[in-house]
């Protein structure tokens, strides 16, 4: 049987293992949610051992990547027949609004570290898919929720466009790698946009009034909101849907704020008549 072991077992992890845990799948993995700690070392080894596949979402730190550092040879050795790793797009650093795909150099950015780490899993000696992902939504973190939170802002910077993908396009990307070739592939949605269109979709689906337009100063962002907002990048998709056959599920921000919305909304009534 299929036996996945995620270095990571958060957001984005963790809805891949619970789609192929109800297909059947064996699931191990390291952090908070999983079944063993990132420094039990006979732990993950023998994990390794019984793995089929591999999986990090492991984000490197400044010493590098914490992963590869500590399990590389046991990765590279081990008798798994797949392994991936969750990059971002970010190791794309600024193209000043301009279309990116996977042969563009990396490194260039903010992400540095991101881009080393990105290098290193294609350099590890054998084959790996690494998965290249933008700005990261669905259910529980999405412009909806950052509405109600009071924490939603609106830039006036009409030409700042970003790359985003669902959650369940991630998962999707993955499970179409494991029968694809190895390789980068970007997982981004069909249209690249400014913040402010996703704020305003999620603020008609909730019935408010959109935040107020502000300029970078009176937005008072932190360091890594500033950051973001310091690069400028469209992010093609059409090596995914050559190689591996992918097609987003949410192809733009509308369709998949009403999915996170109705997903939500569906939640609630089922906490309802729980309690019913």
């Amino acid at each position: 049987m299929p036996h996945l072991l995620i270095f990571g077992l958060g957001y984005s992890a963790g809805r891949l293992a619970r789609r192929l845990a109800g297909e059947g799948w064996t699931i191990e993995g390291t952090g908070s949610a999983g079944s063993m700690r990132f420094d039990d070392r006979a732990a993950v080894e023998a994990a390794l051992r019984r793995a089929t596949h591999i999986l990090s979402s492991v984000p490197p730190g400044e010493s590098g990547d914490p992963v590869l550092t500590t399990y590389g040879a046991a990765i590279a050795t081990a008798p798994a027949a797949w392994i991936g790793y969750l990059s971002s797009t970010g190791v794309y650093g600024d193209t000043g609004g301009a279309w990116v795909d996977e042969s563009a150099p990396v490194g260039l950015g903010r992400r540095s570290a991101r881009a080393a780490a990105d290098l290193a899993w294609q350099g590890l000696g054998r084959p790996v898919h690494v998965f290249r992902l933008p700005g990261i939504y669905g259910p529980g973190r999405s412009a909806l929720d950052r509405l109600r939170a009071g924490a939603a802002r609106r830039i006036d910077l009409p030409a700042q466009i970003f790359s985003r993908v669902h959650i369940d396009d991630i998962v999707a990307g993955a499970v179409a790698g494991m029968d694809g070739p190895p390789g980068v592939y970007n997982l981004a949605d069909d249209r690249p946009c400014p913040q402010n269109e996703v704020i305003a979709c999620a603020s008609a689906l909730l019935g408010v009034a959109p935040p107020p337009l502000q300029t970078l100063e009176q937005a008072d962002l932190s360091p890594a909101a500033l950051a973001f907002y310091s690069e400028n990048r469209r992010v093609a998709n059409g090596k995914a849907k050559r190689l591996l056959g992918w097609r987003p599920l949410y192809p733009d921000y509308r369709s998949g704020l009403a999915a996170c919305l109705a997903a939500e909304t569906g939640l609630h009534g089922d906490d309802h008549a729980a309690e019913r």
